[in-house]
């Protein structure tokens, strides 16, 4: 599918959040030393391709190729909100303690109250997600 200027663009922000998604779980790993929960992992594994599938899909100018990024956003969209209710609702927070090695409720930042990891991991994941669906819409139009 050959893409306007605006899908282009679209393209870009979307790579560009999963890029800045993909960087911001290694400076909490690898710079802060937050060791990552078994949900984190998943998260990751989520998110770590659509940098490529994105990326790919941007230099080729061919969103049809992005198809498994819809797919990984979705999903990653249930994982980050699911981890985030583990670590804010009482009620799983006090059940999910044997997670893996580190628990899952467990909060390494909590910004303002409610920004933790997870729901950064969440944003990226909607706005992807949303976006994606956007550039579809842009893109049957044609």
């Amino acid at each position: 599918m050959n893409q306007s200027k605006e899908s282009e663009t679209l393209v870009f922000f979307i790579w560009g959040v999963s890029l800045i998604a993909l960087l911001g779980s290694l400076f909490f790993s690898e710079v802060m030393g937050y060791i990552p929960c078994e949900l984190c992992w998943y998260q990751r594994i989520l998110m770590y391709p659509l940098v490529i599938i994105y990326g790919t899909a941007m230099v080729k100018k061919d969103m049809s190729i992005a198809l498994p990024g819809l797919i990984l956003s979705g999903i990653g969209m249930f994982v980050s909100i699911y981890h985030y209710l583990i670590q804010k609702v009482p009620a799983l927070h006090e059940n999910s303690g044997a997670c893996g090695i580190i628990p899952c409720n467990s909060e390494y930042v909590n910004y303002f109250g409610f920004v933790t990891i997870p729901f950064l991991a969440g944003t990226a994941f909607i706005l992807i997600f949303v976006c994606h669906i956007i550039l579809l819409k842009q893109l049957r139009r044609k």
